[in-house]
């Protein structure tokens, strides 16, 4: 089996910052992409930024230059780091990783974590 589990959410006012937490955890032979998604209410569910094994990134237009994806391959874990919070930075956060189970099966599988709540009051 395996696990998601995020943490670092809360409630912070508009300016300030929070870092999000990812690790996965179970039977894993290696790790491909990892990333971050939000939903709103009322909206579906946007990526937010995301990050190779090799470290590239890519990142949603609306968080460029506020956010930072990082990884630590050897724990299994990505990082969000959220500097300059907005309002309608406000959802939960959702972590996703392409996981690869076995060395002998080249397929991958996307797996969620269960979502942390991100509100930024105004």
């Amino acid at each position: 089996q395996v696990q998601l589990v995020e943490s670092g959410g809360g409630l912070v006012q508009a300016g300030g910052s929070l870092r999000l937490s990812c690790s996965a955890s179970g039977s894993i032979f290696s790790i491909n992409a990892m990333g971050w998604y939000r939903q709103a209410p009322g909206n579906g569910r946007e990526l937010v930024a995301a990050i190779t094994s090799g470290g590239s990134t890519n990142y949603a237009d609306s968080v460029k230059g506020r956010f930072t994806i990082s990884r630590d391959n050897a724990k299994n874990t990505t990082y969000l780091e959220m500097n300059s919070l907005k309002p309608e930075d406000t959802a939960v956060y959702y972590c996703n990783a392409a996981i690869r189970l076995r060395w002998y099966h080249p397929d991958e599988y996307a797996y969620w974590g269960q979502g942390t709540q991100v509100t930024v009051s105004s």
